[in-house]
């Protein structure tokens, strides 16, 4: 059987739930439950702390697990990466009050709170700077405030929680965290592995293209098809009215209106644009 670490909490939980319930994996209607079963894929699945995750499958207790990979490079342990899921996403970056840090180069010496010890040591090495890390479990914001640091660096989506401390960003950041897949180094590919990876991976295509169908003047076509030239190239199927013809295409999610508007300027008829649950390339 197949066993993989989710997280059982935090904001990773719903987002990687609600992919690997689009994947078609059984996923748990109850927070409390930390364990369940799926038989029609012959995976369990145990709900983790999810800063633990990587331990575990290091360990080779479960098989495969997902955490965000600020947490996977924090915690130092012997997995790989295996797949970004897309969800997630936030930057690490070092924050300061406004003027008592003018570049990262200004870090020696300095009091550095944060929950990530691993990844802030590591960068320090590569700077070769020496700081004294401050390790907290959380809220580090507050920790410049407070006077337990000078500085603090923490994973952040917007920075808006940074910015209610009173802190300004410095410098360019870290990492570019998001939810990832991870699988024990060395370790044998097991059954169903694979095919977990390739219904994330269909699942995350899924989500980042439209399908777009319309019609159009066969004078128009290669025009047409340029604006909507598909994954590999176009479907094009013949209509009773020879004049015209019909297309089908992928387009990604982020172009369909401004492909709309371009098919409108060159005359396209029906053009519709329908989600896809999911996909394989």
């Amino acid at each position: 059987m197949l066993r993989i670490g989710l997280p059982n909490k935090g904001t990773l939980a719903d987002p990687v739930a609600a992919m690997l319930r689009e994947a078609g994996y059984r996923q748990r209607t109850d927070a409390k439950d930390l364990v369940l079963v799926d038989p029609d894929h012959d995976v369990e699945f145990f709900y983790l702390r999810p800063r633990d995750i990587a331990t575990y499958v290091a360990s080779g207790q479960v098989t495969l697990g997902v955490t965000g990979r600020d947490l996977l490079l924090d915690a130092g342990a012997e997995v790989d990466e295996v797949l970004g899921l897309d969800v997630g996403r936030a930057t690490f970056r070092y924050a300061a009050l406004p003027g008592t840090l003018a570049s990262l180069d200004d870090l020696a010496g300095r009091r550095i709170a944060t929950a990530y010890p691993g990844l802030v040591a590591r960068d320090l090495a590569a700077r070769g700077t020496t700081a004294e890390v401050v390790r907290l479990d959380g809220a580090v914001e507050t920790a410049v405030r407070l006077g337990v640091a000078d500085v603090v660096a923490d994973v952040v989506s917007s920075g808006t929680t940074l910015r209610q401390a009173g802190l300004a960003v410095v410098g360019d950041a870290l990492l570019e965290s998001e939810a990832v897949l991870v699988r024990r180094r060395g370790a044998e590919v097991v059954d169903g592995e694979e095919r977990l990876r390739s219904r994330l991976q269909g699942v995350i295509i899924a989500r980042r293209y439209v399908m777009v169908e319309y019609d159009v003047r066969r004078e128009a076509l290669d025009a047409a098809c340029a604006i909507t030239p598909g994954i590999e190239s176009p479907t094009i199927s013949p209509l009773q009215d020879e004049a015209w013809a019909a297309v089908r295409a992928m387009v990604p999610r982020r172009d369909a209106h401004a492909a709309m508007d371009a098919l409108a300027d060159l005359g396209a008829r029906g053009v519709i644009v329908t989600e896809i649950v999911a996909c394989r390339l």
